[in-house]
Protein backbone atom coordinates (compact mmCIF):
# COMPACT_ATOMS: atom_id res chain seq x y z
CA UNK A 1 0.00 0.00 0.00
CA UNK A 2 1.48 3.33 -1.09
CA UNK A 3 0.25 6.38 0.84
CA UNK A 4 1.25 9.84 -0.39
CA UNK A 5 0.27 13.22 1.03
CA UNK A 6 -1.19 15.57 -1.59
CA UNK A 7 -0.36 19.28 -1.85
CA UNK A 8 -3.09 19.79 0.79
CA UNK A 9 -1.74 18.90 4.24
CA UNK A 10 -3.59 15.97 5.77
CA UNK A 11 -5.17 14.88 2.48
CA UNK A 12 -3.67 11.56 1.28
CA UNK A 13 -3.73 9.51 -1.91
CA UNK A 14 -3.79 5.76 -1.23
CA UNK A 15 -2.70 3.29 -3.90
CA UNK A 16 -3.22 -0.34 -2.90
CA UNK A 17 -0.93 -3.18 -3.87
CA UNK A 18 -3.08 -5.30 -6.20
CA UNK A 19 -2.44 -9.01 -6.62
CA UNK A 20 -3.81 -10.28 -9.93
CA UNK A 21 -3.87 -13.71 -11.51
CA UNK A 22 -6.11 -15.81 -13.76
CA UNK A 23 -8.82 -15.88 -11.07
CA UNK A 24 -9.07 -12.09 -10.73
CA UNK A 25 -7.52 -9.79 -8.15
CA UNK A 26 -7.15 -9.13 -4.42
CA UNK A 27 -6.08 -6.04 -2.47
CA UNK A 28 -6.41 -4.51 0.98
CA UNK A 29 -8.65 -1.50 0.58
CA UNK A 30 -7.91 -0.32 4.12
CA UNK A 31 -5.46 -1.38 6.81
CA UNK A 32 -5.68 0.65 10.02
CA UNK A 33 -2.09 0.04 11.18
CA UNK A 34 -0.58 0.88 7.76
CA UNK A 35 -2.73 4.00 7.57
CA UNK A 36 -1.52 5.14 10.99
CA UNK A 37 2.14 4.34 10.20
CA UNK A 38 2.06 6.31 6.95
CA UNK A 39 -0.11 9.27 7.94
CA UNK A 40 0.19 9.63 11.70
CA UNK A 41 -3.63 9.69 11.79
CA UNK A 42 -5.39 7.33 14.18
CA UNK A 43 -8.80 6.98 12.55
CA UNK A 44 -11.88 4.99 13.46
CA UNK A 45 -14.52 4.85 10.75
CA UNK A 46 -18.13 4.62 11.95
CA UNK A 47 -20.25 4.93 8.80
CA UNK A 48 -19.91 3.60 5.25
CA UNK A 49 -21.80 5.19 2.34
CA UNK A 50 -22.35 4.19 -1.26
CA UNK A 51 -23.83 6.16 -4.16
CA UNK A 52 -24.60 5.33 -7.76
CA UNK A 53 -24.69 8.12 -10.33
CA UNK A 54 -24.75 8.54 -14.09
CA UNK A 55 -22.46 10.48 -16.41
CA UNK A 56 -22.41 14.23 -15.82
CA UNK A 57 -23.56 14.14 -12.20
CA UNK A 58 -21.64 16.54 -9.97
CA UNK A 59 -22.13 15.91 -6.26
CA UNK A 60 -20.85 18.44 -3.76
CA UNK A 61 -19.25 20.42 -2.45
CA UNK A 62 -20.23 19.14 1.00
CA UNK A 63 -18.90 18.99 4.56
CA UNK A 64 -20.08 18.76 8.15
CA UNK A 65 -19.14 20.92 11.13
CA UNK A 66 -18.80 20.63 14.89
CA UNK A 67 -19.05 17.26 16.61
CA UNK A 68 -20.15 15.69 13.31
CA UNK A 69 -17.26 16.96 11.16
CA UNK A 70 -16.27 14.08 8.91
CA UNK A 71 -13.05 12.70 7.50
CA UNK A 72 -13.71 10.47 4.47
CA UNK A 73 -11.90 7.69 2.66
CA UNK A 74 -13.30 7.63 -0.89
CA UNK A 75 -13.00 5.01 -3.63
CA UNK A 76 -14.81 4.02 -6.79
CA UNK A 77 -16.16 0.49 -7.08
CA UNK A 78 -17.50 0.85 -10.63
CA UNK A 79 -16.81 3.43 -13.30
CA UNK A 80 -14.76 6.59 -12.99
CA UNK A 81 -15.04 9.86 -11.07
CA UNK A 82 -13.07 13.05 -10.61
CA UNK A 83 -12.81 13.34 -6.83
CA UNK A 84 -12.24 16.83 -5.40
CA UNK A 85 -11.18 18.08 -1.96
CA UNK A 86 -11.13 21.79 -1.06
CA UNK A 87 -9.25 23.01 2.01
CA UNK A 88 -11.46 25.31 4.10
CA UNK A 89 -9.52 25.10 7.37
CA UNK A 90 -9.09 28.50 8.98
CA UNK A 91 -5.44 29.69 8.85
CA UNK A 92 -4.38 26.79 6.61
CA UNK A 93 -1.63 27.80 4.13
CA UNK A 94 -3.65 26.03 1.41
CA UNK A 95 -7.03 27.57 2.36
CA UNK A 96 -9.25 27.77 -0.72
CA UNK A 97 -7.06 25.45 -2.79
CA UNK A 98 -8.31 22.19 -4.17
CA UNK A 99 -6.90 18.82 -5.15
CA UNK A 100 -8.54 16.58 -7.72
CA UNK A 101 -7.78 13.09 -8.96
CA UNK A 102 -9.47 10.47 -11.07
CA UNK A 103 -10.56 7.49 -9.01
CA UNK A 104 -11.77 4.50 -10.98
CA UNK A 105 -12.38 0.78 -10.81
CA UNK A 106 -9.13 0.08 -12.68
CA UNK A 107 -6.61 2.23 -10.77
CA UNK A 108 -8.28 1.41 -7.40
CA UNK A 109 -6.85 4.63 -5.92
CA UNK A 110 -8.48 6.14 -2.87
CA UNK A 111 -8.49 9.65 -1.45
CA UNK A 112 -8.45 10.37 2.27
CA UNK A 113 -10.06 13.73 2.98
CA UNK A 114 -9.75 15.05 6.55
CA UNK A 115 -12.36 17.07 8.41
CA UNK A 116 -12.16 20.72 7.41
CA UNK A 117 -12.41 20.03 3.69
CA UNK A 118 -15.26 20.35 1.25
CA UNK A 119 -15.72 17.20 -0.84
CA UNK A 120 -17.34 16.51 -4.17
CA UNK A 121 -17.04 14.47 -7.32
CA UNK A 122 -18.14 14.34 -10.94
CA UNK A 123 -19.00 11.17 -12.84
CA UNK A 124 -16.78 10.67 -15.90
CA UNK A 125 -18.08 7.25 -16.97
CA UNK A 126 -21.54 6.13 -18.08
CA UNK A 127 -22.26 5.13 -14.46
CA UNK A 128 -20.22 5.12 -11.27
CA UNK A 129 -20.58 3.51 -7.87
CA UNK A 130 -18.72 5.43 -5.17
CA UNK A 131 -18.03 4.03 -1.71
CA UNK A 132 -16.68 6.02 1.20
CA UNK A 133 -15.96 5.52 4.86
CA UNK A 134 -16.62 8.32 7.38
CA UNK A 135 -15.28 8.83 10.89
CA UNK A 136 -18.49 10.56 12.08
CA UNK A 137 -22.14 9.84 11.37
CA UNK A 138 -24.19 12.06 9.11
CA UNK A 139 -26.10 14.82 10.88
CA UNK A 140 -28.30 17.05 8.71
CA UNK A 141 -28.10 20.01 11.10
CA UNK A 142 -24.27 19.97 10.85
CA UNK A 143 -24.00 20.01 7.06
CA UNK A 144 -22.56 22.89 5.06
CA UNK A 145 -21.50 23.32 1.48
CA UNK A 146 -20.52 25.47 -1.45
CA UNK A 147 -21.83 25.62 -5.01
CA UNK A 148 -19.50 23.33 -7.01
CA UNK A 149 -19.58 25.73 -9.97
CA UNK A 150 -18.36 28.73 -7.97
CA UNK A 151 -16.02 30.67 -10.27
CA UNK A 152 -13.74 31.62 -7.36
CA UNK A 153 -12.81 27.95 -6.84
CA UNK A 154 -12.44 27.43 -10.61
CA UNK A 155 -12.74 23.63 -10.44
CA UNK A 156 -12.57 21.84 -13.77
CA UNK A 157 -15.04 19.01 -13.25
CA UNK A 158 -14.11 17.49 -16.66
CA UNK A 159 -17.78 17.61 -17.72
CA UNK A 160 -19.13 20.06 -20.34
CA UNK A 161 -21.42 22.63 -18.70
CA UNK A 162 -24.43 21.56 -20.80
CA UNK A 163 -24.04 17.93 -19.61
CA UNK A 164 -23.68 18.65 -15.87
CA UNK A 165 -26.39 17.35 -13.56
CA UNK A 166 -26.59 18.98 -10.12
CA UNK A 167 -29.11 18.63 -7.32
CA UNK A 168 -31.24 21.64 -6.52
CA UNK A 169 -29.50 21.82 -3.14
CA UNK A 170 -26.05 22.07 -4.76
CA UNK A 171 -27.23 24.61 -7.35
CA UNK A 172 -28.54 26.84 -4.55
CA UNK A 173 -25.56 26.39 -2.22
CA UNK A 174 -23.67 29.44 -1.02
CA UNK A 175 -20.59 30.79 -2.74
CA UNK A 176 -17.10 30.21 -1.40
CA UNK A 177 -16.79 33.87 -0.33
CA UNK A 178 -19.82 33.34 1.96
CA UNK A 179 -18.47 30.21 3.66
CA UNK A 180 -17.30 30.50 7.27
CA UNK A 181 -13.84 28.88 7.49
CA UNK A 182 -13.69 25.56 9.32
CA UNK A 183 -12.32 25.61 12.88
CA UNK A 184 -11.34 22.54 14.82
Amino acid sequence: MKITETKLKGCFLIEPLVFEDARGYFFESYHQDKFLQNTGINMTFVQDNESKSKYGVVRGLHMQRGDFAQAKLVRTLKGSILDVAVDVRKDSPTFGQHFSIELNEDNKKQLFIPAGFLHGFSVLSEKAVVYYKCNAVYDKSSEDGVNPLDAELNIDWKIPAEKMILSEKDQQAQYFSELTPFEL
